[in-house]
C-alpha cells in the first residue's frame, strides 16, 4: 500500500471567486500570533486556500495534524480500472466528511483536478488490485461494504452501517467488479425514483458517507 498525500504547504487559490473579489484572506492584520501552528508565509502574504476559515494561516502540516485527531473510523474505497474522473469529486468529499483515508484501487493515476486541491489535506491510499485492499481490511478487522445498486442489494436506507468499516465504490460505467462483489460483507443500492439507472460514483459515494455520518455521529441510526 502506497501513501499519496502531498506535503506542499503551498497557498492554493480556492474554488471560485473573481480578480475583483478573491477569495480568502489577505496579510494578517496587527501584530502576528505566536502559536506554531501558523505560517509565517501565510501571514505575511494572506491564505486563498481552500480550507475552513478555523485553518486560516495555519501551516499545512499543522491542518493535517489536526485533522488526524477526529477523523471518523471509517473509510472509502474506489476502483479506478480505466481512469475514473468522479474519483476527485469522491476524496473532496471524503475530506469534507473527515473519512479516516481514501483508498485507490487499479490505476494509481487519477483526476486529482475535481479534488479541489483537498487531497493535500487527505490521507489517499493506493492499492493494486481488489484483492489487497480486502487483505489490507482483514487485517484491520475492517468489514469491507460495497455500494451498488445490483439485483439482490441491500437498501442502503435501512441497512445498519458498521461504525469501523471500509465503503467501496466500483468504476463509473461498470461498477463494482466481480471480485468485490463476491467478497465485500454486504452490497447496498441507494434508492432511485426517476428514470436513470444509476448515479454517478461521486454522488453515490457523498450520500453512502452522509449515510455513515448520520448514522454514527448524530445518532440516527436505522
Amino acid at each position: 500500500m502506497n501513501e499519496q498525500v502531498t506535503s506542499s504547504a503551498e497557498p492554493a487559490a480556492d474554488a471560485g471567486g473573481t480578480d475583483d473579489q478573491p477569495v480568502g484572506v489577505g496579510p494578517w492584520p496587527g501584530p502576528w500570533p505566536r502559536a506554531d501552528h501558523y505560517d509565517p508565509e501565510l501571514l505575511a502574504e494572506g491564505d486563498r486556500r481552500n480550507v475552513v476559515d478555523e485553518y486560516r494561516y495555519w501551516r499545512h502540516e499543522a491542518i493535517v495534524a489536526d485533522l488526524d485527531a477526529r477523523r471518523h473510523p471509517f473509510h472509502v474505497a474506489v476502483e479506478n480500472w480505466e481512469h475514473d474522473f468522479n474519483i476527485g469529486s469522491v476524496v473532496r468529499t471524503a475530506n469534507a466528511f473527515g473519512t479516516r483515508a481514501v483508498h485507490i484501487v487499479g490505476r494509481r493515476r487519477w483526476n486529482r483536478r475535481g479534488a479541489m486541491v483537498t487531497d493535500r489535506y487527505q490521507h489517499v491510499y493506493h492499492h493494486p488490485d481488489t484483492a489487497t485492499l480486502l487483505s489490507w481490511a482483514g487485517e484491520r478487522e475492517l468489514p469491507v461494504v460495497g455500494i451498488d445498486n445490483l439485483p439482490g442489494a441491500h437498501p442502503l436506507e435501512t441497512y445498519p452501517l458498521p461504525r469501523d468499516c471500509v465503503l467501496l465504490f466500483g468504476q463509473e460505467g461498470p461498477g463494482l467488479s466481480r471480485e468485490a462483489r463476491e467478497v465485500c460483507a454486504a452490497v447496498l443500492s441507494i434508492s432511485q425514483f426517476g428514470s436513470t439507472r444509476s448515479i454517478n460514483a461521486g454522488a453515490a459515494a457523498a450520500i453512502a458517507m452522509h449515510a455513515w455520518v448520520r448514522a454514527h455521529v448524530f445518532g440516527q441510526h436505522v
